[in-house]
């Protein structure tokens, strides 16, 4: 099995929303680091698993969605708990619409929320 990681980094607010959140309950910032792990099985004609320039378009594009905003006030966390658990998969659904590769037949987005905690969502593509 082949795989292709790429990372970004930027900040990003919320609020937890769950019953008796303590501080986590009041707005506050995270460094959010996110790695995009790309796996298949085969390579395409050039020798990739994913094209990398697609996957930093991605990137650049989650980047700029989320940086500097809070997540709470956003469609895709409407009615949900904008958990680090819930904005990994929040992010796996829109990196499948910028990337199309063939080879890629798995994703795995993992969320590191100021390197003290980590989720990750992964599933077949």
């Amino acid at each position: 099995m082949y795989a292709t990681t790429v990372r970004t980094e930027f900040v990003a607010q919320h609020y937890l929303t769950v019953p008796n959140p303590g501080p986590e309950g009041d707005p506050h910032s995270h460094r959010y680091s996110v790695e995009l792990c790309f796996r298949g099985p085969e390579l395409n004609e050039f020798d990739y698993i994913v094209d990398i320039d697609d996957a930093d378009t991605a990137l650049s594009s989650l980047a700029d969605r989320y940086r500097d905003t809070m997540l709470n006030d956003l469609r895709e966390f409407e009615g949900h708990n904008p958990s680090v658990e819930r904005f990994a998969r929040v992010i796996f659904e829109r990196v499948m619409e910028h990337v199309t590769d063939e080879t890629v037949t798995e994703l795995s987005v993992t969320i590191w929320e100021d390197d003290e905690a980590a989720a990750s969502y992964d599933a077949a593509v």
